[in-house]
Formats: structure tokens, sequence, C-alpha cells
């Protein structure tokens, strides 16, 4: 199942290692070994883990020895100076201390670093984790895509796509072949004498990729154009050393990178050998206090004595409180705790279950808690050989459901709507959830930390909690929550009951005294909370026999691509096999090489097919081969899997604390993410039905973040636009190319729709004329255009990038909060980055509240009014019902209704509805519903 990643740290060890090494002066012990690259290096990893407390980390170095670069070129590397003596006398400490610390540490004999970090970023990438590469090396900018950024402690700079533009003047699918026109000294690849940067992001800008700049090398005037013919041979071996290996088989994984639990004994005797007096002051403090081994961050910050103008000050930590735990298994104890619980004011629940998905989890327990510093544990579930007696299951839900579903017993919990449908699946619905400790953090700050448990306990009491890995064991043998012993199991349940109401006792009232927040905080999130349960639960329909008829379409039509290959190939071969394909492509074929693999081989990467498609036809048939083959393994395949065997239809987990606008996220199976651009995507939404008898509608606000702009700026031509039901994208084209709007074409339409969405996500010039593909200049000319006709936009986009560098934050209509920690910073990139999101939060948050409160409206409206409807989905701005079909076609036009009068905006918000037996035909459109009529 679908899960979610906390951000993966990789560290290029041996970059840091260098840059710690020569960042400080020579430092020394009392027998005079050296010891500032192990201070050096310790103290950047305390500022690490200060800063992004990594859960998944790894450290990875050059393994010594030649690589396959020095294969391919004998000269490789052979410039660079020999390791200082002093440093390589300190390799083996600096491994010592990252394997006391319990970090991952690799080093790939045959390859170096960067491979390494490419392969783990890759696969991480592929799972949607977001990666942060530790570096200060610029060959690390080819690894940037959407969700890996380069990160560079030492200047304070966080690289995106935008950055490495902004820094290098190509994007990152370019930085391989800037790489090879100016080529490295230090690395000594060869590249052509007298191009710099300037000249190199210039030609490729100006002719596209390295093939382009090579087959365009006639046209370069003057000596740097005689220089490049001269050397044009040396190019594609340039190009090969510089490309990053990202297909290795590499002997760990990115899920093995998890820390270890620290060794205190062994960094207590390298500190001391090391003479680092106060970092082993402060480990035996942590000791002390604890009674645990400290965590890897821990273990990491310890400050030394020398050089204390690059040490951070100590984080002062309360000391950690033990939950005292009872382990309720006789009607006397179970008698106690009751009458505790029915005279508490506010009471913490939180269940055990054998599953992490609530419409299949099997109850196993139940904690409560009261009162800071104590906890119940109920078991009722265990199952292991020798398990000790344990209350019967169906008598204590029976006593305990008068109390978990009265409305005026308040209850508090971390992740609640997950409790609430365990809950309901055994028979009790939980009613009188007023607080969620994961909502508050998450209202006090949506992008400032992580909000589970374990998280919020350590930054806000100073806790670290007992893992359930602590109990459970991990990998492959980990036990399932029924399998664990109880006195166990209850010490980690209670804890758990105990730090949420501990932690309810310190974020609430933050919340409580800022009365915007909490507004949002009681009136959209926490009311949200039994809808989206209810939402869960109610589940969608899947037509699984179309499923696998479309499935055996799509192998059919793969085969039918396949024969087509071979007729083209003169010959039978695995369309899967790169290398098979390569010796089609260019042994037999005779196509040109516009590319190789890190091997030297020539290379059948999707962009590489993309332009021989041109000259011959076999390059399409493999990539719509390859199409359909993913559309059939991601959706066709294994939507079915993940229907629930009890319920029949399948049950997403809809989260409230992922995106920091407010947005919600969708998983296990994200819903959020059916295809709907294609024949093939629609085909699959097609697959989603009603039941029998029943018809679904979809209903969704029409151009929301348009309109948001529209009231936000209060641009007067731009609400004119939509208070008079005009096409937006061809009124924007009409004013900014200064047409009759019937005159308009469809490339000037398709130019201003570009300009209006792209503007909400902070599109720039460059941006906007890579999707239209027109020159920069044509770019800018367009958006200066806009903003002539459209001023309160740009007055708009001022006024919130001001007050957001004044205050640190924008808010969306209704207050919810944006905190931008770096919209004042010196770094370009990051500024840029808090800009482009201060102008963006707003409109996007706003979106995702206005859905939010609909949601909270018409569901109270349904259980009023339409009981047998059934709300089933949420997908960004659009609801998704289920009902008799005449009852539905009645409701439908009233439920738009009521989501277009959630809010009052100088534009009027529209919702289009439609109806129809699966998903797909119930985004006809058939009705709408507006907030100006």
């Amino acid at each position: 199942m679908t899960r979610e990643y906390a951000p993966l740290l990789l560290v290029d060890g041996s970059s840091w290692l260098f840059r710690a090494f020569f960042a400080l002066p020579p430092l020394s012990n009392a027998k005079g070994e050296p010891t500032g690259a192990v201070y050096g290096m310790g103290n950047m990893l305390r500022r690490l883990f200060k800063d992004y407390a990594p859960e998944e980390i790894a450290v990875i170095f050059d393994a010594p020895g030649t690589n396959f670069r020095h294969e391919l070129y004998a000269e490789y590397k052979a410039n660079r100076d020999e390791t200082p003596p002093e440093l390589s006398a300190q390799y083996p400490a600096i491994i010592e201390m990252l394997e006391g610390m319990g970090l991952p540490v690799i080093a790939e004999p045959g390859v170096e670093a960067d491979d390494v970090i490419g392969c783990l970023a890759q696969q991480a990438a592929a799972r949607g984790q977001r990666v942060l590469i530790v570096t200060g090396d610029k060959d690390m900018a080819q690894l940037v895509v959407d969700g890996v950024q380069l990160l560079d402690t030492m200047k304070d700079r966080l690289m995106d796509r935008d950055g490495v533009i902004e820094r290098f003047g190509v994007p990152p699918e370019r930085i391989v072949d800037y790489l090879a026109l100016m080529g490295d000294s230090v690395d000594n690849i060869p590249g052509i004498p007298g191009v710099g940067p300037k000249t190199a992001a210039k030609w490729l800008n100006e002719y596209g990729t390295l093939d382009d700049v090579i087959a365009n090398a006639d046209k370069v005037k003057g000596k740097i154009g005689e220089k490049l013919r001269a050397h044009l041979d040396q190019l594609p071996l340039s190009r090969e050393l510089a490309t990053i290996r990202c297909d290795l088989q590499l002997p760990v994984g990115v899920d093995e990178l998890k820390p270890r639990q620290p060794d205190p004994a062994k960094l207590t005797a390298l500190y001391t050998r090391l003479g680092f007096s106060r970092w082993v002051d402060e480990l035996q403090r942590q000791a002390g206090g604890q009674g645990d081994a400290p965590a890897p961050s821990a273990a990491a910050a310890p400050a030394a004595e020398a050089a204390p103008a690059v040490e951070p000050e100590a984080a002062e930590v309360p000391p950690q409180q033990a939950t005292a735990a009872t382990l309720v298994v006789d009607d006397e104890s179970f008698a106690a705790m009751l009458r505790a619980l029915n005279a508490a004011g506010l009471i913490c629940v939180d269940t055990e279950t054998d599953s992490l998905e609530a419409n299949r989890a099997n109850l196993v327990g139940i904690a409560f808690a009261v009162d800071a510093g104590a906890g119940w544990y109920v078991p009722i579930g265990h199952d292991y050989l020798g398990v000790p007696e344990q209350l019967p299951r169906d008598t204590v839900l029976a006593q305990l459901k008068p109390l978990l579903e009265d409305a005026d017993k308040p209850k508090v919990g971390q992740n609640l709507k997950y409790d609430i449908n365990v809950f309901a699946r055994h028979g009790i619905m939980l009613a009188g959830v007023v607080h969620d400790t994961m909502l508050q953090s998450y209202v006090l700050d949506a992008a400032g930390n992580r909000h589970d448990m374990d998280t919020l306990a350590e930054k806000h009491l100073g806790h670290k909690t007992i893992a359930f890995t602590d109990i459970a064991g991990k990998g492959k043998n980990q036990l399932t929550f029924n399998q664990i012993a109880l006195d166990k199991a209850a010490d980690y349940s209670a804890e758990d009951a105990d730090i949420t109401l501990r932690l309810h006792q310190v974020l609430y009232p933050r919340l409580a005294a800022d009365a915007t927040l909490k507004k949002v905080y009681e009136t959209i999130e926490m009311p949200l909370v039994p809808v989206l349960a209810e939402v869960e639960r109610n589940g969608v329909k899947l037509d699984v026999p179309l499923l696998g008829k479309i499935s055996q379409e799509l192998l059919e039509r793969t085969g039918a691509l396949q024969q087509d290959a071979f007729r083209e190939a003169g010959t039978e071969f695995n369309l899967g096999s790169p290398k098979q394909l390569g010796q089609i492509l260019y042994e037999q074929l005779k196509l040109p090489v516009l590319g190789k693999t890190p091997k030297g081989e020539p290379s059948t990467a999707e962009d590489v097919l993309e332009e021989l498609a041109a000259t011959h036809p076999l390059p399409r048939i493999i990539l719509d081969w390859r199409a359909l083959q993913k559309l059939r393994s991601t959706y066709t395949e294994q939507l079915p899997l993940a229907v629930n065997p009890y319920t029949g239809r399948v049950h997403t987990s809809y989260h409230q604390a992922v995106a920091a606008t407010g947005r919600l996220s969708s998983s296990d199976p994200n819903l959020q993410n059916i295809p709907v651009r294609n024949a093939e995507g629609r085909r699959i939404r097609q697959a989603f039905i009603a039941e029998p008898g029943n018809s679904l509608a979809a209903i969704d606000y029409s151009q929301i973040e348009l309109r948001l702009m529209a009231h936000f700026s209060g641009d007067p031509r731009l609400q004119s636009a939509f208070r008079d039901g005009l096409d937006i994208h061809q009124a924007t084209a009409a004013e900014v190319f200064g047409e009759a709007l019937d005159a308009v074409t469809a490339d000037q339409r398709r130019a201003a729709k570009a300009i209006n969405f792209g503007l909400i996500y902070g599109m720039s010039a460059f941006g906007l004329a890579r999707q239209l593909g027109i020159p920069r200049g044509e770019a800018q000319d367009y958006i200066d255009r806009f903003f002539g006709r459209y001023p309160g936009v740009k007055h708009f986009m001022d006024v919130t990038r001001v007050n957001a560098r004044e205050t640190g934050y924008v808010e969306t209509l209704f207050g919810r909060r944006l905190y931008l920690p770096n919209i004042t910073a010196r770094n370009a990139a990051l500024r840029q980055y808090a800009e482009r999101t201060a102008i963006n939060a707003p409109l996007q948050g706003t979106a995702a509240d206005l859905i939010k409160l609909a949601m909270i409206d018409v569901a109270v409206f349904l259980h009023r009014e339409a009981p047998d409807i059934r709300m089933i989905m949420q997908v960004h701005d659009e609801l998704v019902f289920e009902g008799p079909d005449a009852k539905l076609r009645e409701m439908a036009p009233v439920i738009a209704d009521r989501m277009v009068r959630v809010a009052a905006l100088e534009v009027p918000l529209v919702a289009d509805f439609g109806f129809g037996s699966e998903w797909d035909s119930a985004h006809s459109g058939s009705g709408h519903a507006s907030s100006g009529s």
C-alpha cells in the first residue's frame, strides 16, 4: 500500500569532508593528532539535524581506487592534488563517528558518491518522496527534478529547478551539456578551450542541446567558433564523464536509510580520544537525564570546545517525564478506569489495531488518558501464544459505547479520523471529537515541521517516545500489534494517550491566543474530521471486470504495438530491453546516436526516442508501448487490489495535515491522481461506478483560483469578465493582444491560458517561453501586456510580497496562515521561491478552505434532507456523490448552489455538475450554479 515518506537527506560525504577540513584552522588533540575535519563534520551534522530533523538519511563517500570513468578516460582526475595526509588520517575517526551516531554510510566501489546519490535520489523521487541532496558540488544540479533539491549548508542555499536556472543559466536537464562544453580542470574533463559558464549557457539557450550545438557549430563566429569546431570530437566523451549514473544495482535501497539507535559508549570513547571533552559531557548528561540512548540528532549535536564561532547554541530541552501506565485486564481496574473517564472534563483516546487501513483494521486495544503523566491500556485482541487473559472484547466495547458515543463528553486525540473509522467498523460512532493535536500543530504552522506525535513530542515536550520498532522489531519479521506482549503494549499505548493529552495542553492555548487561527481550527479543520471519516467509510465502487477488460485491451494494444515494432525492425526483440532496443536502433537501422548512457552505450531514454521519432516510426512505437505498459501496471492492475474485501469498495485515506496550503491529499490508493487528460485515463475513470439503481454526480468549482485572483486583486477588468460570464482565457487574450473577443485565435487563447494559470504559480518569462515554445523576450512581452491590462493583479502581487516580508506570513481569505521564513533570505533562490509561494498560497489555500467549508455544509444538509445520498470522493475542487438517480438529479443543483454560497466574493463562484452511471460520464456538465444568479 502507498505510504507517506519523511524527506530523505543524502549527504555528499566526500564534498563535506573536504569543506569541513579546509573551513577551519588546524585543530589537534593532546597527542598532536589532527581533529579539525572530525570537528567540522560533527558541527555540520549538528546544524543539519537541527534545521531538518531527518528521519531518513545517508552519508555517501567516494570509495578508494578507480571507477568506471577512469576506464573511459585514463586521465580522469589526473590533475587532482593528493589528499592532505592530515585529512586522510581523520577519515577512520569520521567513519567511526558516523557509525556511532547510527547513520547509514555508503561507499560503493567502482563508482563515485555522485552516482550513488543519483540512484538513491531517483528511487526516492519515483515513490513520491522529497529528497534533499546536501552538497556544494555543481555537478549535482543535473539531479534536480520535482521533489529533488540541492542543499548547500555552508551557503544556506536550497536550490530547486528555478534556482538551477538562476545560478547556471540553464535548466537541470541541460547541466550535463553545460559541463561538457566548459570541461572541468579539477576533474580533468576536456571541454572547449575558452568556453566558460556564460558562453556555455548562451549556446544552449540559443541552440537547445549539446547535440544541437554540435550540429550548428559552423554558425558560431570568431575564434571561439574555431575552438568549438576544433574540439567537437571530445564533446561526447566530456558529456559521458559529466553524466551522473543513476542505474546502479546498489547493495542498499532507500527503504534501509533510517538511522539506527546511536551508540553512546562508542561515541564517548571516540570523543575522549579526540579531546572533545564538552561533547563527552553532553552525551553523559543526555544518558543520565533521559535513561535512553540519545537520538541521532542529539548524538550529532554536542558542541566542541574549539572554534566556538562556528558552534550553534545547544537547545534547552525539558527533562523527559515517563508515563505511569496501567494495564487493564480485570473487572475491578476496568470499573475504576470507567469511573475516572466519566468524571473527566476531557478524555484522550487512542486505538491500537493490526492494520494501518482503518476500514480493514481489527481493534486490538484502546488507550485512555485524562491527567498528564498517566494512562490506561485495555487490551482486547492480543492473540500470541501464551497471552494472559484479557477482558472480553464485546463486554468492553458495550460498556465503553455510551461514553464514546456521548457528544457531551469531549474527546481529544492525534489523527482522530483514523480512530473514528476504527470504532465505526466495530459498531461505535465516536462523538464529542473536539480536539486533534495533529491539526492543532498544522494550523499553528503547517510547513514548520511534521505533525506526527513523535515529532511533536520531541519538539514541544522534549520527550522521545517509545518507537513502534522498539516493541515490534523491523523489516519482514516485524510484529503486528496483536502479537505484542501486554506489558510492552501497555507502556507504548498509555504513553501515546498521555503524550497526546500533554501536547493538547501545550498547543491549544497557543491556538486560543490567536483568534484568527482558533477560528480556522474550530470552524474548518475540526468539523471536517467526521466528514472526511464518513467519506472514507463510504468509499467508491469499482467495476473490476471492466478494469480487467481495459487491462486486457491495453495488453492487446501493447501486443499489436509489439508486432508493429517487429515489423519495423525486421526481427523480434524484447521491447523492454534497452540493450536489445539499442542494437536494433543503432546497429541495424543505423539511426543517429543522440545520447549515451553512463556506460557509453547509445541511449534509449524517452527524450532521445522523441527526437528519433522524427526520422523513423520505430521510436514512436516504442514510446506508445511504454506509455500503455505504465498505464496498465499502475492503474488497471493495481486498483482492483485496493478493493476492500469486507465492503467491496475502495476506501482511500484523506490527509488534512500534509499540504502546507491546506489542500487535502489522498493515498492508498491516491484517487486524486487518476489520469483524465487522455482517452485511456478517462476510460479508467469509467470503472468508478455507482451501485445498481444509483447514479454518480460530480460537482466542481469552475476556475476557482482565477476567480480568487480577481477577488483578491480587485482588478475591475478581471472582475468584469467573470461577472459577465465570459470565457476568461478568451477575455484575457482579447485584453493582452488587443483583439475583439470573437477575433481571438486558438493560439492566442492558449497563450492567455498559460499566462493566467502561470502567474498564479509564479511562472517566469523563462517558464512561459518553454511552455509556449517561444523566445523569452516574446514571453516577457506577453506578461507585460497582461499586467498593463490588469494592473490590479500586479498591485496585489507587489503588496502581498511587501506584507509577507513585514509579517513573515501570508493568509487565506479565512485566516489560514502560511509562514515564509525565507521571504527575507539573502539567498536569492530561497527568497524568490518564498515570494512565489506568497502569491500562490492565499489563492490555493482559500480554494482549499472553500471546498472544506462546502464539504462540512453539504454533509450536514444531506444528513438532514437526503440521507440516501452519500459523498464518496473529494478531488481538489470537485466533490463526487452517489445516490438514487431521481433523488440525485433533484438534489445536485441544490448541493451546487450551497457550494457556491459558502462565501461571498467580489466575483461569482460557479459550480458545474453532471450525472452518470460512472465517474467519467458524470463530468458531462449538464448544469451549473452561480453565486451571481
